[in-house]
């Protein structure tokens, strides 16, 4: 695979990393109070003499136990919130310096050498153009010949001729 190849894939990695990143912390991030006027996002009810904080009186005998908590309602395993964004950082840094070190690695060629390089590719696609007329030419010429050879034997058939 040429350098460039590999560049590309390289970048692709780095926005690949770049996406996860981003995407992660906005879906780990602690949601944050912007105002006293707005309502505490982690106590929903800021009332605490409200109905939902009232003790609720024990089940009475005999009747069904209470319904187990929904499934969303279950507290989720703690995630790891102080280490992945370290591990994802370093994920980005490691491509990043990858994706340099593959920018270093390209030829550096002056000017000259660039406009000789150009030079020698126009020389070879003049020849290999050449070339290419050449088989038109002789490709022509076969297709020519076998249209004669076709339009006789559609001849032959339709006058109902025996062929020489």
């Amino acid at each position: 695979m040429d350098i460039i190849s590999q560049l590309q894939e390289q970048l692709n990695e780095i926005a690949m990393v770049s996406v996860n990143t981003f995407g992660t912390l906005q879906r780990d991030a602690p949601p944050v109070r912007l105002s006293n006027s707005y309502p505490d996002p982690l106590n929903p009810n800021p009332n605490p003499d409200g109905p939902a904080s009232q003790p609720q009186a024990p089940p009475a005998p005999g009747a069904p136990p209470p319904a187990p908590l929904p499934p969303q309602a279950q507290p989720q395993p703690a995630l790891d919130l102080d280490e992945q964004p370290k591990a994802m950082s370093h994920a980005l840094v490691l491509a990043a310096k990858k994706f340099d070190a593959l920018v270093a690695a390209l030829p550096l060629s002056s000017e000259e050498d660039q406009l000789k390089r150009i030079q020698e590719l126009q020389a070879e696609n003049e020849v290999v153009g050449l070339e290419l007329q050449k088989q038109l030419e002789a490709a022509e010429l076969e297709l020519h010949r076998v249209e004669v050879l076709f339009n006789e034997a559609t001849d032959n058939c339709i006058n109902l001729k025996k062929p020489d």
